[in-house]
């Protein structure tokens, strides 16, 4: 009797490894973002926390994450009726792929991040998340 060939589950496409970051320079991006953060995102997008009926946004902050800086937004909701009173949405982050290179993504409403910028420096990477509509914050 012939047998039957198994199945083998694979993924479609392998899952790339994040480059380990050196520490040194690790640390110089969390702060020059932190600073960005700081001194263009929230005076620019969040100047000052207005309550509505719906979710708002109340801080915009990062984190570090793998080989990843995230930029995040938090948003309040004051309704009886929601599941949690805060929660964060991503909204950019920024990958380190060689020394003083970096590729931007932005989130989808999926929760699936899209590179759209490549092998961009730090300076460049943040004024392109101040100035392109799909990655500033909502």
């Amino acid at each position: 009797m012939a047998r039957k060939a198994q199945r083998v589950w694979r993924l479609a496409t392998p899952r790339r490894k994040s480059p380990v970051v050196p520490e040194w320079e690790r640390e110089a991006i969390i702060l020059a973002c932190e600073r960005f953060v700081r001194e263009v995102l929230k005076p620019r997008f969040l100047p000052r926390v207005v309550p509505t009926e719906w979710n708002y946004p109340v801080d915009i902050r990062g984190a570090w994450h793998g080989g990843r800086y995230r930029f995040i937004q938090r948003f309040r909701s004051d309704r009886a009726d929601s599941i949690v009173p805060e929660f964060d949405a991503p909204f950019a982050r920024i990958e380190w792929v060689a020394p003083g290179l970096f590729d931007v993504a932005y989130q989808r409403h999926t929760g699936e991040w899209r590179t759209i910028f490549h092998g961009v420096p730090l300076e460049e990477a943040l004024r392109l998340i101040e100035s392109e509509t799909l990655l500033n914050p909502v």
